[in-house]
């Protein structure tokens, strides 16, 4: 396992090792001592599976308080996966990093507390896997618009098909202070 990128305080794009041969392939998805030498967590409380077909868009989702970091992966097809600091006080703070995740680059993204969090599925179909540092809790659930001016995410598809709570989503300008992470 290693890091390719790392962005905006935190967000890592990880790269497995893979051992294949004419029979398939295998890699670890997960190694406490290895995520440990990386800086990453390695208490991951939760495991979360979603499929969703093209054009799908999920996000921009946080828990505050109670947040969460994730580390995902796509298991089946691509998406376009996004991590938008939304730190009060953080140099970075409305920024995003960006990028493709297929079961064919195998690529992991980890995205730290106080991240919120999206993707847009670009193939016919995508398995979407997920770990969490903390457990879901409904009460802390919030959002951020997917088309926020301010954030300017470059979506790589156009008329994305929305959940009702992320067509209502805040503008990151419009979430008061005492729902966003320190």
């Amino acid at each position: 396992m290693k890091t390719l990128e790392e962005r905006l305080g935190g967000v890592q794009l990880l790269e497995p090792t893979v051992f294949g041969d004419d029979r398939g392939w295998f890699m670890e998805s997960y190694n406490a001592a290895r995520f440990a030498d990386l800086g990453l967590p390695t208490n991951f409380v939760q495991s979360n599976l979603s499929r969703s077909r093209r054009g799908v868009l999920r996000g921009l989702h946080y828990q505050w308080p109670n947040p969460q970091g994730k580390l995902v992966q796509v298991v089946e097809g691509e998406v376009f996966d996004v991590a938008v600091d939304i730190r009060q006080g953080s140099p970075t703070f409305g920024q995003w990093y960006g990028a493709n995740l297929s079961a064919a680059n195998r690529r992991q993204m980890y995205v730290p507390e106080g991240f919120a969090h999206g993707f847009a599925v670009l193939s016919d179909w995508a398995t979407f896997s997920y770990l969490c540092t903390s457990l879901y809790h409904q009460p802390s659930d919030r959002g951020v618009r997917w088309d926020d001016p301010a954030i300017g995410i470059d979506w790589p598809i156009e008329a994305p098909s929305l959940s009702e709570k992320d067509v209502r989503a805040a503008l990151l300008a419009e979430v008061p202070p005492e729902l966003l992470p320190r």
